[in-house]
């Protein structure tokens, strides 16, 4: 096959990679003259023509639609990321899937919270809850009590506009961003149920829902007002984690030798601010 046929080129290695008893066929690679599956129990497997997915293959069609880009996907047990991939071969824009354990954040990301002895670090789940936190971030979210959805303290925790010293801009970036979540994950029950929430308790949420806008948490700035700590203020760079989709690692550092950054090394402990 020549290199204009991307999508073909992706369909057949999968293929190859995948064997009956993966997937729940008698047989082995005994006998087979090529590894993996042959053509035809893919079509079955994916619920279409043995010749639709042969002239998927060899590039006479390429315009294959979501659901049986789904079905494809799903027989070559594809990782989200290879999911996203055979989404973008076959022209089409993938919604997100959260993993199974949305909410389970992997041992070694919960060490590399640690890692930022003098900065906020936390992880935050599709659905805005924050799923780990470090001791600067645990500190500086304790008056919000046992509240760990961060849309829902932002809108409804009586202390919130006094927590963030720049409470519009915070709240509006909380929004916009929790919508980009909902349009990445169209399914997930818990950014659904929480947009309803949000949108009965609060007319604010209901204005700035309303507008359509979305964004990403990138770098922004935010201003706390800590009861033990005074005025913290830091600077926040939002990381997606890779191997567990809808997770975003955010770590908030203040300005060196600031007083933001002695009331950090306060709250982690390490000394008091001047």
């Amino acid at each position: 096959m020549t290199g204009d046929n991307a999508l073909g080129d992706f369909l057949r290695a999968a293929r190859s990679r995948i064997e009956p008893g993966d997937v729940g066929l008698p047989g082995g690679a005994l006998g087979r003259r090529v590894a993996g599956l042959r053509r035809e129990e893919v079509a079955v497997l994916a619920g279409v023509s043995a010749d639709y997915y042969a002239r998927l293959e060899q590039g006479r069609e390429r315009n294959p639609s979501a659901q049986v880009v789904d079905a494809i996907g799903r027989c070559f047990r594809l990782a989200p990321e290879a999911r996203a991939h055979l989404y973008r071969l076959a022209g089409l824009h993938p919604g997100r899937e959260p993993e199974p354990a949305r909410d389970r954040v992997h041992p070694e990301l919960l060490r590399l919270l640690e890692a930022f002895p003098l900065a906020a670090a936390y992880v935050l789940g599709p659905a805005f809850d924050v799923l780990a936190a470090n001791r600067v971030a645990g500190a500086l979210l304790s008056p919000f009590g046992a509240e760990r959805n961060m849309a829902r303290v932002v809108f409804t925790h009586p202390e919130a506009a006094t927590v963030f010293a720049e409470w519009p801009e915070l709240a509006r970036n909380v929004v916009h961003a929790l919508r980009l979540n909902a349009g990445l994950f169209p399914d997930d029950a818990e950014i659904s149920g929480l947009v309803a929430e949000l949108d009965a308790a609060s007319a604010q949420f209901r204005t700035w829902w309303r507008d359509q806008r979305v964004a990403p948490l990138a770098r922004m700035a935010k201003v706390f007002v800590h009861p033990g700590a005074g005025r913290v203020e830091l600077t926040y760079q939002t990381f997606d984690v890779v191997d567990a989709p809808g997770q975003q690692l955010l770590v908030g550092t203040p300005e060196p030798g600031s007083a933001s950054a002695r009331a950090v090394a306060c709250l982690a402990g390490v000394a008091a601010p001047a």
